[in-house]
């Protein structure tokens, strides 16, 4: 797999994606290695940032909620979204505008919310 997803190390890489927002979609997913429904969800982001074709040149990141805890806690924290594993969050100037988790994840769905949120 390309490095097309960007994996969040620590709350300065949260800071650096949240910044991003302010230009461009933010996809945020987190991801546990628990977690077998994730397995799935991790190759289907992957697969849809390493095409490219989406509207809106949406930058995509990661996190893994176990070990970068305090990345995940952030996450919640700063967009009152409950934790969910897997996970994914839209952000739009700083805010998370759209989450979705577990089967809801799909490819159809992310391509959705990018023409729901076309500026």
């Amino acid at each position: 797999m390309a490095d097309t997803v960007v994996d969040l190390q620590n709350l300065a890489d949260l800071d650096q994606a949240v910044a991003l927002s302010a230009d461009r979609p933010v996809f945020i997913y987190k991801h546990s290695t628990a977690c077998p429904i994730c397995a799935r969800t991790y190759r289907l982001i992957h697969e849809v940032a390493e095409k490219g074709n989406l509207d809106h040149a949406p930058f995509f990141a990661e996190v893994f909620v176990i070990e970068k805890r305090e990345v995940s806690d952030a996450i919640e924290e700063r967009f009152g979204v409950s934790h969910q594993s897997p996970q994914l969050l839209l952000l739009r100037n700083a805010s998370s505008v759209w989450d979705s988790s577990h089967f809801e994840i799909t490819e159809a769905a992310i391509s959705q919310v990018l023409e729901d949120q076309k500026v």
